[in-house]
């Protein structure tokens, strides 16, 4: 009778220990941030994974959603699809209630079709593939950022207008997104009655692109865009320095990153891009940039971005009154928010109708618009 009364001591405390677990996971809801955490677009998913823990820092200091405190979890895709799916079957294994994510569109484009299929909230910060939307995978798919015919369109009429006489070579890197914005430069150079001099594959990856950079300078290349990455952008443009090319280099939003300068440094000196305007200069991002530059982080690129994916859910989920997919993606849908990166709406593909991008300028370090010469 000992023994029994004290296994079922020992049962109760099991139980009781168990109870207490389970109440704290209740008081908790799981969301993820997923990006390239490793690999070469490292830089992007570390601008992510700085945007997700603070905005789940402020949300929780200010009393969670609905009650309970947010648990960030944090996926690594490397920008990879394969991985990427496998991050997004994991995500859903773990029940989170939104994924912000992911950055390259290559990823995001096929684990949105895991999201779709088990009903989660995708919110891209940085995704900015036409595809994502246009071929949407379920209703519950959405992006903060710009698309590439927008930013291409930008880039094209740019690249018109101020280098009209100038040779233009288009290159890009076969991924979704940077064969994508390279297309849509194409498309937006042609209708505006300049055609390109020359166009060309790289593979991604590669750190000896002298070959490439000999053609360019056998055709005279004066302006080259780039569609791809940092990466390659900057070891480009440096072994086009080595040979004497003056030619300058304009890419897309994936040259926001200050490791750019770090792989050209003064080789970099006039890299011209496309960004939506810098969020970090909206007045209301203000205090918000303040507690990331305490916190030694420059929200450049798609930090804030990431923090509005965030927010966005959060008032979301707030106007619902719950936290289930269904409820959420109905608010999302029918009401406005107010982030770090502005006021905005999702349309019925789930675009956000943020401002139109600008074209920047690289120059000693850092990068600022060019405002009198941003096309609408």
């Amino acid at each position: 009778m000992k023994r029994m009364a004290g296994l079922v001591a020992a049962l109760a405390q099991v139980v009781l220990i168990a109870g207490c677990g389970g109440g704290e996971e209740s008081n908790t809801t799981p969301i993820a941030v997923v990006g390239p955490v490793t690999g070469q677009y490292a830089s992007f998913g570390q601008q992510m994974k700085n945007g997700a823990e603070l905005a789940v820092e402020d949300i929780n200091a200010a009393g969670g959603v609905l009650g309970k405190k947010l648990d960030l979890d944090v996926g690594d895709d490397a920008c990879d699809p394969k991985q990427a799916v496998a991050v997004a079957n994991q995500m859903t294994a773990n029940g989170v209630a939104l994924v912000a994510g992911h950055y390259c569109s290559g990823s995001s484009i096929p684990a949105s079709k895991v999201y779709a299929e088990s009903d989660m909230v995708q919110i891209s910060p940085a995704s900015t593939n036409p595809a994502f939307t246009d071929d949407r995978a379920g209703p519950n798919i959405y992006r903060v950022c710009g698309r590439d015919d927008q930013q291409g369109g930008i880039a094209g009429k740019y690249l018109a207008s101020h280098f009209s006489d100038r040779n233009i070579a288009i290159i890009h890197d076969k991924t979704a997104y940077g064969k994508g914005i390279a297309d849509e430069v194409k498309n937006a150079l042609n209708a505006a009655g300049k055609q390109e001099a020359m166009t060309e594959a790289i593979t991604a990856g590669e750190k000896d692109y002298s070959a490439l950079v000999s053609k360019l300078k056998q055709a005279n290349i004066d302006v080259l865009f780039l569609g791809g990455y940092h990466t390659e952008a900057g070891l480009i443009v440096r072994q086009m320095r080595d040979q004497g090319m003056a030619t300058v280099l304009m890419g897309g939003d994936a040259l926001i990153t200050q490791e750019y300068w770090s792989i050209t440094g003064p080789a970099g000196e006039g890299t011209l891009m496309t960004f939506s305007p810098d969020p970090r200069k909206n007045p209301a991002a203000a205090e918000v940039v303040k507690r990331f530059k305490d916190k030694g982080v420059e929200p450049e690129g798609y930090v804030l971005y990431t923090y509005a994916a965030i927010q966005a859910w959060k008032q979301a989920a707030e106007k619902a009154k719950s936290t289930a997919s269904a409820d959420v993606v109905k608010a999302l849908n029918d009401n406005e928010f107010d982030t770090v990166v502005g006021k905005f709406k999702f349309n019925e593909k789930g675009d956000p109708n943020l401002p139109p991008y600008a074209v920047y300028r690289w120059s000693k370090g850092t990068y600022e618009e060019i405002n009198e010469q941003a096309l609408q």
